[in-house]
């Protein structure tokens, strides 16, 4: 069972808001990442690692997740690379508590292939270009082993030539869209890379979460406590999400079905899904 929300087939737990990653050949860091307050720890095998170092950094990984007792992914290579096929193994071998991240993915049938080589297991797509983009929501229904998907907008800043984060606006909310139409969760932001900038961080989270994502990626400990807090509801959101939940219960109990609360906001299911999914996070965020 992912810990990544409530996705399809049952897959349903608390929310997840922070994700560290840790370079797969830095056994230290991967150590650290296991032990940290994160939801999850991400190992890469990917992006962080020099080519000479990718046969290391799947040993370090195989023999450090071999016993793993906590949400763990694993970001794999891409399959057009040497390394794909090893790392596929090397997942496929772990416990099912290891789930995939996959990178760079633009097609269905990449999808396919990546739930036939580790049947069963969890796999968290990336998306990176402007094809992936297009095809999100045909990425995000491929499989039943899919139970996310995001960005990784590096690469996609690159392949679109745009000058900032205004630029990812559209494919942010595509993603969004994507996965919430595909009954995935609400998907977590790409990382923030400039470390000593906690207030953009915090001020880019708080933008990410209008736009419906839910959480974060991390390259550093100390950037897990900002985005959580950017993340979890405030206590007014809380409070307000408490009264709709009230107000619906004790007008059901009475056949009233339409209900206007004090400020004089009108008050309909819709609203009461969003308050619900509230109390979820602000319930489940973990401390």
């Amino acid at each position: 069972m992912t810990l990544l929300g409530c996705a399809r087939k049952g897959r349903c737990d608390v929310p997840i808001l922070t994700l560290l990653y840790a370079p797969g050949d830095r056994p230290d860091r991967v150590l650290k990442a296991l032990g940290s307050p994160a939801d999850v720890a991400a190992v890469d095998l990917e992006d962080a690692v020099a080519a000479p170092r990718k046969s290391a950094a799947r040993n370090h990984t195989a023999e450090l997740l071999k016993d793993v007792d906590r949400p763990v992914q694993v970001r794999i290579n891409h399959p057009s690379t040497p390394w794909y096929a090893e790392d596929v193994a090397m997942v496929d071998a772990l416990p099912n508590m290891v789930e995939a991240r996959c990178p760079k993915v633009e097609s269905a049938d990449q999808v396919r292939d990546l739930a036939s080589a580790m049947p069963g297991r969890a796999l968290h797509l990336l998306v990176e270009s402007a094809l992936g983009v297009e095809h999100a929501f045909e990425l995000a229904t491929a499989a039943p082993e899919v139970v996310s998907i995001g960005l990784g907008e590096a690469d996609l800043r690159s392949d679109l030539r745009v000058l900032d984060d205004t630029g990812l606006t559209w494919a942010r909310s595509r993603i969004v869209t994507a996965a919430r139409a595909a009954g995935l969760p609400s998907p977590l932001m790409s990382v923030y890379t400039n470390l000593h900038d906690e207030a953009g961080l915090v001020a880019s989270s708080l933008t990410g979460r209008r736009l419906g994502f839910l959480g974060r990626a991390a390259i550093h400990p100390a950037q897990l406590a900002p985005i959580r807090d950017a993340f979890l509801p405030s206590p007014k959101e809380v409070e307000r999400a408490r009264t709709v939940m009230e107000r619906v219960a004790a007008g059901e109990s009475v056949g009233v079905g339409v209900f206007v609360l004090e400020d004089g906001s009108f008050l309909d299911r819709a609203m009461v899904e969003q308050a619900r999914a509230v109390l979820d996070v602000a319930g489940g965020g973990r401390g």
